[in-house]
């Protein structure tokens, strides 16, 4: 089977960075598209940001400017580097990948790693 892992998320304050980082692991052939969500209490999960497996990129427009989303295809991770963080980034994030695995194919999500950015 496929796992994602997340690492990375935490306490900060407005102005602040943080780095979350997410590790594939598995029965993989290839990784597709990579993304990051986020759901906020009593919200929906969103979108927060996506890149192919080419590295073409799109973001919300609520962190165009502040994020950056990356990948390494040869680890098998992706990362988001978060910046100039405001108090209603906070949430959980989640990462998400669609996988070509050995024998089937898939969308996978990770486990969400809480991140906290106080005023």
């Amino acid at each position: 089977q496929v796992q994602l892992v997340e690492s990375g998320g935490g306490l900060v304050q407005a102005g602040g960075s943080l780095r979350l980082s997410c590790e594939a692991s598995g029965r993989i052939r290839r990784l597709n598209n990579m993304a990051w969500y986020r759901q906020a209490p009593g919200k929906q999960r969103e979108l927060v940001a996506a890149i192919t497996s080419g590295g073409s990129r799109n973001y919300a427009d609520s962190v165009k400017g502040r994020f950056t989303i990356s990948r390494d295809n040869a680890k098998n991770t992706v990362a988001l580097q978060m910046n100039s963080l405001k108090p209603e980034d906070t949430a959980v994030y989640y990462c998400n990948a669609d996988v070509q695995g050995i024998l089937a194919y898939g969308n996978y999500w990770g486990q969400g790693t809480q991140v906290t950015v106080s005023s």
